[in-house]
């Protein structure tokens, strides 16, 4: 490792590591952030879907209730 650093160092390319190292950085930070944001809409749309299956299953409930309450 020191032998690439000295070889950076001696050529002046210093700024071109120091380049790659901010360019490496910030696609880690992108891939991380997009990775999240992936995951957080896999987590509204489980959600959603959960919102859809509990008013569905309320719909069927209060089907019989309001029929019943036409007669009276």
């Amino acid at each position: 490792m020191s032998d690439l650093i000295k070889i950076f160092t001696e050529r002046g390319d210093l700024a071109h590591l120091a380049l790659l190292l901010w360019a490496c950085a910030a696609s880690a930070g992108l891939w991380f952030s997009l990775r999240e944001m992936a995951a957080a809409s896999r987590r509204f749309d489980d959600f959603v879907h959960a919102l859809e299956l509990f008013n569905r299953r309320a719909r069927r409930r209060r089907a019989p209730d309001e029929i019943g309450r036409d007669h009276d």
